[in-house]
C-alpha cells in the first residue's frame, strides 16, 4: 500500500508539473467552454448556450485526461525505459497501474470542479439536482474506463513519436463528431449513430441529457460505456508492451 500511495502521489505530482498536460487538460477546456458559451458559432439546444456547453466541456475534459494525456505520457515512459524499470521494482504492474489510474483520477477531479465553478460562473445551471449528479460521475467514470483502454492500447503499440500524433489527431476528430461541441442532432443521422456507439459520443449524450435536460441516459449510452469500460482496459492489459 506505502509503494502504491508513493507512486500514486509521484504521478499526481508529475501530471500537474508538466506545462502540455495542464494545457490540454484545463487551459483548452476551460477556454473552449467560455468562447463556445459567448459566441455563436455553433447552435445549440438550450436557451442559454452555456447548459449545452458546460456538460459537453466536462465529457471533453475526461476525453483529454484519460485518453490522450495519460496515452502520452505513457508512451513516452514506455520510450524511454520508465515502465520496464518500475515493472521489476517491488510497484510491480498492478500497483504501478492502480497508480496511474490514481492520477488520472486526480486530475478529472480537479477539472470538474474548475469546469463547474467556470460554467457557474457563466449562468449555467444544471438540471439533475443530486441524483443527476451521482448518474454524472458514473457515467464519466465508464466514460473514462473506455478512453483510458483506448489510451493505452495506443501507448502499448506505437512508438511514442507515432503515439502523439495518433493521439492528438483522435482527440480532434472526437472533438467534432461526439456531440461535445457540435449537438449530435446536427450531424448527418449515420454518423451521428457512430458517435454515440463510441465512448465519447455515449458520454457527452448521456451527459448532455442529465445536466442538459434532466432525463437519464439512454439504453444506447449505458450499453456503449459498458461495453467499452470493459473491452477496452483488458485490450489493452492484453495487448501492451513494455518495450
Amino acid at each position: 500500500m506505502r509503494a502504491l500511495l508513493a507512486q500514486s502521489a509521484a504521478e499526481v505530482r508529475m501530471t500537474i508539473r508538466r506545462g502540455e498536460t495542464l494545457l490540454l487538460t484545463l487551459a483548452i477546456p476551460v477556454l473552449l467552454e467560455v468562447f463556445f458559451s459567448l459566441a455563436a458559432v455553433v447552435r445549440t439546444p438550450t436557451a442559454h448556450r452555456v447548459d449545452f456547453i458546460a456538460p459537453g466541456v466536462l465529457a471533453l475534459a475526461v476525453l483529454s485526461t484519460s485518453m490522450v494525456a495519460l496515452s502520452i505520457a505513457t508512451g513516452f515512459e514506455r520510450s524511454y525505459g520508465v515502465l520496464r524499470r518500475l515493472h521489476v521494482t517491488p510497484l510491480g504492474r498492478r500497483r504501478l497501474v492502480g497508480a496511474k489510474i490514481v492520477g488520472v483520477v486526480v486530475t478529472e477531479a480537479i477539472q470538474v470542479v474548475v469546469i463547474a465553478l467556470v460554467g457557474l460562473a457563466l449562468g449555467w445551471r444544471p438540471h439533475g439536482g443530486l441524483p443527476g449528479g451521482l448518474v454524472t460521475a458514473l457515467v464519466l467514470v465508464l466514460g473514462s474506463a473506455g478512453l483510458a483502454g483506448i489510451g493505452l492500447g495506443l501507448a502499448g503499440q506505437l512508438r511514442a513519436e507515432v503515439n502523439l500524433a495518433a493521439s492528438n489527431g483522435l482527440y480532434l476528430v472526437l472533438l467534432l463528431v461526439s456531440g461535445v461541441v457540435v449537438p449530435l442532432r446536427s450531424l448527418p443521422s449515420a454518423l451521428g449513430r457512430v458517435a454515440v456507439a463510441l465512448p465519447s459520443g455515449a458520454m457527452a449524450d448521456a451527459v448532455h441529457r442529465v445536466l442538459g435536460s434532466g432525463l437519464a441516459p439512454s439504453g444506447a449510452d449505458w450499453l456503449s460505456l459498458a461495453v467499452w469500460a470493459l473491452a477496452a482496459p483488458l485490450l489493452a492489459a492484453r495487448t501492451f508492451r513494455l518495450d
